[in-house]
């Protein structure tokens, strides 16, 4: 069995699509989303369709750099918070009262 780092490294967790919420009231949401586009959709003329996929794309790619970032600082500050919590276990262990 591969660590979880190993797993991580040949893609096999995708942090992006697995911790997408299922509950009932994010598929609600999901729902309504799609439908209002699609309603949109069918008022646009060509042009209008061609300016709204574009404006899709942008918003798609934005969305895309803020979850890298936020996957970035948290998987950081989740590091910091299991070191911190390693070196004060360690630090009282050896009796060392200060705490990190």
């Amino acid at each position: 069995m591969r660590s979880i780092l190993e797993e991580l490294f040949y893609g096999n967790i995708c942090p992006n699509t697995d911790c997408r919420s299922h509950d009932k009231e994010t598929k609600q949401l999901m729902g309504y989303i799609a439908d209002h586009h699609d309603n949109l959709l069918s008022t646009l003329n060509d042009q209008q369709k061609e300016l709204l996929e574009k404006f899709d794309d942008c918003y798609n790619e934005l969305t895309d750099i803020n979850e890298r970032e936020i996957f970035s600082y948290a998987f950081k500050l989740g590091m910091r918070i299991a070191i911190r919590a390693c070196v004060r276990g360690q630090r009282k262990r050896q009796g060392d009262r200060r705490l990190v």
